[in-house]
């Protein structure tokens, strides 16, 4: 099975604009993003729309795909660049990871554990989730939580607590269930990945401004693979600052 990692990387993020071409210790973060998404595969690519960003992936020697300035979402990205990558360099691949830009410490061993997901055969979308440790982080909105059926697939993502715990204190959830929250890294067969982009935004996704939602609403399934590795996204400028 062939793999691939894709990393959507756009520069005009509200909170954080030209976040891809920050400097984390004299390298970009886009650099290392890629850096680290290389020692887990061979084929490595970033897509964006911006040639500033183009500009400094090629300065390092990556691939770097150019795609259109007006999608709306980071999956949208990953399907253009899978066509434009079989039309330009005549690759093709079973299986995309599509890399956060933003976690320039991403965990090799994560993007193993998704590609893993894959051995399945059935196994059509896979993300990975970890368990929540604090009470601060199930009731946290910006934190997307989800719950799973007995074959570690998705049932549901919510920035809601869920499931809701019916008569117990909420300073006490965290010690009545193994809550679990979503991190932002998806495999997607390619053929898959190529049908996702022509469904309609749904009302789930809609409501809870999670994308996946839609996938689940049309009846794709969604493997969970349960990870111990920590996620270090960069949001803000602070959140920069602290990581280093």
């Amino acid at each position: 099975m062939k793999f691939a990692a894709i990393i959507p990387a756009r520069y005009g993020s509200t909170r954080f604009p030209g976040k891809p071409l920050a400097k984390i210790k004299g390298k970009s973060m886009i650099e290392r993003v890629y850096n680290q998404a290389l020692k887990a595969l061979h084929h490595v690519y970033v897509a964006t729309d911006d040639e500033r960003i183009e500009k400094e992936v090629k300065r390092f020697g990556g691939n770097c795909i150019m795609t259109s300035s007006t999608h709306k979402s980071g999956t949208d990205r990953l399907a253009e660049a899978v066509q434009l990558i079989e039309e330009n360099f005549k690759e093709h691949y079973d299986v995309i990871i599509n890399v956060q830009g933003d976690e320039p410490f991403i965990y090799p061993e994560q993007i193993k554990e998704l590609c893993g997901c894959f051995d399945e055969a059935k196994t059509e979308i896979a993300t990975l989730a970890k368990f929540i440790t604090s009470n601060s982080e199930i009731f946290n909105p910006n934190l997307p939580k989800l719950i799973t059926n007995y074959n570690d697939e998705a049932i549901y993502f919510s920035r809601s607590p869920i499931p809701y715990i019916r008569g117990e204190e909420e300073s006490k959830w965290i010690k009545k269930h193994s809550f679990k929250k979503h991190l932002g890294m998806y495999g997607y067969r390619t053929e898959i990945l190529k049908t996702l982009t022509n469904l309609p935004p749904s009302s789930l996704e809609q409501t809870e401004s999670l994308e996946q939602n839609r996938w689940l609403e049309n009846g794709y399934t969604i493997k969970i693979r349960m990870t111990e590795y920590k996620n270090h996204p960069v949001d803000t400028p602070g959140d920069l600052k602290n990581l280093e």
